[in-house]
């Protein structure tokens, strides 16, 4: 017979237990299956530590292509270390399990635990009720390693498409990328005019960087294959390009442009609320709403000028029509290119 403070302790083991089981189920099923947005504490603290060890590394790297390199590793690794983290905290739990169901001892039971958890069978209990338990057990070893194996042809998939549009993009930016450099590419190539085409299908990849992002959230790390390119970058510069179409060239007004910037804007906008950043407007300077300087933006507009390219005669409504068009992104652009250690590129990296 029990005693009945052991009574009470295995109680507590197995109720403890049992919520460690479906907590960490719950943060699987989060990560991998939820079609939305749904930030998960477990996971986001495996990325956080895996952040703080590699800030470590950083320290001894000086240029910036050494800590892409670095950086590079970083995504992949912490998305890997989410299963063994998972796998230690279902052994555990349902360590606790068995011994709130009359395992001897708590040895025995996490060796229990960990040959069911694992599918190798050297240890097993005596009694139906841990036997059935061992097969539940087993049963989620062997789902946890399913949906990673799942989930990584889904993220590589949506990182592919991703990508293909930002390498294009050196084309027609340059590399590192630049809103100027597309506007003077464009001019020179194929005329102003058909810039509305990019806007386009530009629209339809912030649509899509919108829902890959927050559902897929690792995405977000996960560096291109090039070191000098980033999905950052890419956004930064057609979202200025966008906005000094709308302020600045003599061109008839476009709401192709106007709403490829507001889905841009809400893209990053959600990415930025899946992370808990903060991104509302808030003034650089009291005259200057945004990260840009009005001598930057002078600047930006002789040399499209030198190009070939219309300007608008009025350059004070230009300069408040494009501030008032980066307003909207500003922040959390310069705030995502410095989490994701962005490379250097026109009003983006060097302004964060």
């Amino acid at each position: 017979m029990l005693e009945p403070v052991q009574i009470i302790l295995r109680s507590i083991s197995f109720v403890l237990g049992l919520g460690l089981v479906l907590r960490t189920v719950f943060s699987a099923v989060k990560t991998f299956v939820l079609p939305r947005s749904a930030p998960d504490a477990l996971t986001g603290l495996v990325f956080r530590t895996t952040r703080k060890v590699f800030d470590l590394i950083l320290l001894g790297a000086r240029e910036y292509k050494q800590r892409d390199s670095i950086m590079a590793y970083f995504a992949p690794i912490s998305l890997i270390a989410l299963l063994p983290v998972w796998l230690s905290l279902m052994t555990v739990g349902y360590a606790g399990i068995y011994w709130a169901l009359g395992v001897e001892s708590w040895w025995l039971a996490f060796r229990i635990s960990g040959s069911s958890l694992l599918t190798l069978g050297y240890a097993s209990g005596e009694y139906l009720g841990s036997t059935i338990v061992e097969f539940t057990e087993g049963t989620m070893g062997l789902m946890l390693v399913a949906l990673l194996i799942a989930y990584l042809p889904s993220i590589y998939s949506a990182f592919s498409r991703r990508e293909s549009a930002v390498t294009l993009l050196e084309v027609r930016a340059g590399n590192p990328p630049s809103a100027v450099e597309m506007i003077q590419r464009y001019q020179r190539n194929h005329g102003l005019e058909q810039l509305g085409e990019q806007w386009e299908s530009w629209e339809a990849w912030f649509a899509e960087l919108n829902e890959s992002h927050t559902s897929l959230a690792a995405l977000v790390f996960f560096r291109s294959p090039h070191g000098n390119l980033s999905w950052v970058t890419a956004s930064g510069t057609i979202l200025d390009a966008a906005s000094l179409t709308l302020s600045s060239l003599d061109l008839p007004y476009d709401p192709r442009a106007a709403l490829c910037i507001r889905a841009g804007y809400l893209a990053l906008r959600s990415i930025a609320d899946y992370f808990r950043i903060p991104f509302n407007p808030a003034p650089y300077y009291p005259e200057e709403p945004i990260s840009i300087s009005r001598q930057e933006f002078e600047q930006a507009l002789d040399n499209m000028v030198d190009s070939g390219v219309a300007i608008k005669q009025d350059r004070e409504k230009a300069w408040q029509d494009f501030a008032g068009w980066r307003v909207n992104y500003d922040n959390v652009l310069l705030t995502l290119a410095k989490l994701t250690m962005a490379p250097p590129a026109m009003w983006i990296s060097d302004e964060s």
